[in-house]
């Protein structure tokens, strides 16, 4: 199937919205370009028929309305909290949208007040982080049961199966076959949008495609398995990052053509849980354009390292 390519003439607002849907206003012309070399895992779209088990979920009544009094980033001159003193941790940076993954199950999950965030300063992080609890250097970090676990995608499953709070991954066997599906296109989509950062936009087209036809599969409400979800979680940190970035620098509209995308970013917006974590679209402009840079420098392959390491 052809892709959309888009050229987009807009103004930017200058008000201090936070909001994905809001940040420019748009005129759009849609234009064929030929298919790309991305391939997506299939996506099986036939009917489920009657028999859909729900999530006991809504995005509406995510346990995020609690008002966290966030803590400031820790830096190298900062000393070490004492590690495994009963005490769980998620170590993050407030940028990283790997990290942002598991900060936002944290909150759909109510768990405030039962995992302390520490905040480490991206540019000036201390040492001890690397030396005692991830040796790559790398967030987010759980610190949970006398263990350091890492890696994003991991952890959200982790903290939705290990701590108490709604379930946020399907019990019927049919959609958590379709969410492992979808969680493991996750990086298959980051890369190909990152990479179109340097090119023509066509692997960028594609990839938000996908998500399009991903997000048409249920009916019921306008998220991946229908109800709320790990999977949606697992998008949202880069889709709040891509959008801005796509139509700022490359004048590339994602949600133009693609109205299930355009009404799942506008329920994503109405979730605390996640408006939490949120961070304003200019610093994520200009968040993502240094990752470019840094990006057109380094092999594709450590493109989600250099996002994650904050070294730009």
């Amino acid at each position: 199937m052809a892709s959309l390519k888009l050229k987009v003439s807009y103004s930017c607002s200058s008000n201090n919205s936070t909001t994905l849907s809001s940040f420019c206003k748009k005129v759009v012309t849609q234009i064929r370009f030929p298919n790309t070399t991305i391939s997506p895992p299939k996506l099986r779209l036939q009917a489920l028929g009657n028999a859909r088990a729900k999530i006991p979920f809504s995005a509406k009544i995510a346990a995020g309305t609690v008002n966290e009094v966030l803590p400031p980033p820790l830096d190298s001159t900062s000393e070490p909290p004492q590690f495994f003193d009963g005490t769980t941790r998620l170590y993050i940076s407030y940028t990283c949208p790997f990290a942002q993954r598991v900060w936002i199950t944290r909150n759909c999950k109510g768990l405030q007040d039962k995992i302390k965030l520490v905040i480490l300063d991206r540019e000036n992080r201390p040492a001890w982080y690397k030396e005692k609890i991830n040796s790559a250097d790398k967030v987010p970090t759980l610190e949970h049961n006398n263990e350091f676990k890492g890696e994003s995608l991991d952890l959200i499953k982790y903290i939705d199966s290990h701590f108490e709070g709604p379930s946020l991954f399907p019990h019927d066997p049919e959609k958590k076959e379709f969410a492992e599906e979808l969680l493991s296109y996750t990086h298959t989509f980051n890369k190909a949008v990152f990479s179109s950062f340097e090119r023509d936009g066509n692997e960028a087209g594609a990839a938000f495609d996908y998500i399009e036809t991903a997000l048409s599969k249920f009916e019921d409400e306008p998220f991946f398995l229908g109800q709320f979800s790990l999977v949606d979680i697992a998008y949202t940190p880069f889709i709040e990052r891509f959008q801005p970035f796509l139509l700022d620098v490359k004048k590339y509209d994602i949600i133009a053509g693609r109205p299930k995308l355009a009404a799942w970013i506008k329920e994503m917006d109405k979730n605390d849980a996640y408006k939490q974590t949120r961070r304003e679209p200019k610093e994520l402009v200009e968040f993502t354009r240094n990752a470019s840079r840094h990006f057109s420098e380094t092999s594709l392959s450590n493109y989600s390292i250099l996002l994650t390491l904050h070294t730009f």
